[in-house]
């Protein structure tokens, strides 16, 4: 089922899951920014608008395909753990497993970092100019939309926790309704000191001096030196091929290397025989993702702490031993990890293709709604709670350690052949990478455009073990009954569910020069093209 239609254009085109952002990126394209640029004005925009769900207390990756050198570049944005934030501290503080919010659970933020970075690299205009935007309407204000209002309601609670996010968060003592102004000018404070300065504005300056007194304050560990030490990095993407079709992620510590494993595993099936959304097809791809993912959990962490498997966990001959151990018939509640070698909930992704070919898929979240929970004074923006990823095992390749990066749920991705190159990304915790699975499947087995392949139907399974999995009612009942009868217990979701997460993407035919953008049903949000360039005479 497609609810809409492609938005086409021969300039560039802004996806993102709020209008307001993608028309604050799409007049940045206007006024001759390139996609990385508008990629950050949209950013920006959202951590304003939809504060739950992203904003620079947290991280961010992108993936960036250049023109120019026909080549697609990784950024990894993901901050690392403070240096004194260590299991025994933990364990001396009564905690048992990883915290999943307050102070403990901070990590850096690696968003302004990243910034800086996309924007040297592959932008036009400065930082000032592309968080203009989202300053002036911080202090202005903006009407709150449908979805939003529902996620700050419900996070109404845990915001009156803490005194600074109830002052920031909750005007009047309650979270905004749909169409209440919201204004935020502690954010524009903050967005103000990164204009002026840069990366230095976050990291080490009065805004850096803001953050580690509140951690202070509270008993955290984050301290001057784990911000102004701190660096994103540029990655090599890894890929794996498809069906003639190559599709990029992220590499690790980033969950992307489970989309690439989960469709290695549904290449060996004839899914495009089976029909799009048939119990067979569904089965396939459900037994394929417990696979992919037990494989990732167990081996994926910071690379510089221990060698992840890449090669071993991407292999075609890994993918046929995995294929093999499916039972077409039946469900398997207990997959577990193969790969052996000697000595990865809410957020918000966007896309941009310019009018000159260059494309960024660009991901960015707080983890949790609202993250930590925690804001630091004055300065409009939560703390993310990514620490929560970490290990509490010792013996496990994610264990918590000082300055290290945990596991990561958040990942763009891009997919490419011939003269077409998609970029996308579906947000939702452990739901992304098979949710990138299932949209490629629909594009390349199916056939569908990137808008039909968003509004599709899709399963997600959030948990690791068991054959529990969660399935949106269109999904045709005779369907949802004959995959109960091979084993897996599903729960029926509303018909466009925010359990299977929200997706983006735009695509380029470069034989033609035209651009064409989607954005998912389940979200707010829009694909808005670049405005004509027009020079008026008074």
């Amino acid at each position: 089922m497609q609810t809409r239609s492609m938005v086409l254009s021969q300039t560039g085109i802004v996806c993102s899951e709020q209008p307001l952002a993608s028309q604050a990126a799409a007049q940045i394209l206007a006024e001759g920014g390139s996609a990385a640029d508008a990629a950050v004005a949209a950013n920006a925009m959202m951590g304003l608008v939809s504060p739950m769900m992203c904003g620079m207390g947290g991280d961010m990756f992108c993936m960036v395909y250049d023109a120019k050198t026909e080549k697609v570049y990784g950024l990894n944005a993901s901050g690392w753990s403070p240096q004194g934030l260590t299991l025994e501290l933990l364990k001396s503080r009564g905690f048992t497993n990883m915290p999943q919010a307050g102070i403990h659970s901070v990590t850096v933020p690696g968003c302004v970092e990243g910034w800086e970075k996309l924007l040297k690299r592959f932008g036009r205009k400065k930082l000032g100019a592309v968080l203009a935007p989202a300053i002036a309407m911080a202090e202005r204000g903006f009407p709150v939309t449908e979805l939003d209002a529902g996620y700050w309601k419900a996070s109404e609670k845990s915001l009156a926790k803490s005194p600074n996010a109830a002052r920031t968060f909750l005007p009047g003592g309650g979270a905004p309704r749909v169409g209440d102004l919201f204004r935020n000018p502690d954010l524009a404070w903050s967005y103000r000191q990164i204009a002026a300065r840069g990366r230095k504005g976050f990291y080490d300056g009065p805004l850096a001096e803001r953050l580690v007194q509140f951690s202070q304050g509270l008993g955290g560990s984050v301290t001057r030196e784990d911000l102004r030490k701190f660096e994103a990095r540029w990655v090599e993407p890894i890929s794996t091929t498809y069906r003639g079709w190559t599709v990029y992620e992220i590499p690790p510590n980033g969950q992307g290397i489970a989309a690439l494993t989960m469709l290695n595993i549904m290449e060996r099936f004839g899914l495009s025989e089976y029909g799009v959304n048939s119990a067979d097809a569904l089965h396939i791809m459900i037994e394929a993702k417990k696979l992919a993912y037990a494989d990732m959990l167990q081996h994926v962490a910071d690379p510089d702490y221990t060698r992840v498997p890449v090669q071993e966990i991407l292999s075609k001959k890994q993918a046929a031993r995995r294929a093999g151990q499916i039972d077409t018939r039946r469900a398997n509640c207990a997959a577990e990890a193969s790969v052996t070698f000697e000595a990865g909930p809410d957020t918000t992704y966007l896309c941009v293709a310019d009018r000159e070919g260059n494309m960024v898929s660009y991901i960015q979240s707080n983890y949790n709604s609202f993250g930590s929970g925690l804001v630091p004074d004055g300065c409009g923006f939560a703390l993310q709670n990514r620490g929560g990823l970490f290990s509490f095992d010792p013996s496990h390749p994610n264990v918590l350690a000082g300055r290290k990066r945990p596991v990561h749920t958040i990942i763009p991705a891009m997919m490419e052949r011939g003269a077409v190159r998609i970029a996308f990304g579906i947000m939702g915790g452990w739901n992304q990478s098979q949710a990138h699975a299932q949209f490629v499947s629909k594009v390349v087995d199916h056939g569908m455009n990137i808008q039909a392949a968003l509004d599709s139907p899709r399963f997600t399974k959030l948990t690791f073990p068991g054959c529990d999995v969660k399935m949106e009612s269109r999904v045709e009942k005779g369907v949802r009954e004959e995959l109960k009868k091979r084993g897996h217990i599903i729960q029926e979701l509303p018909p466009f569910s925010q359990d299977v997460g929200g997706g983006q993407a735009v695509m380029r035919d470069y034989s033609t020069g035209v651009n064409y953008g989607a954005s998912d049903s389940r979200k707010d949000g829009a694909a808005i093209p670049e405005p004509a360039r027009v020079r008026t005479r008074n």
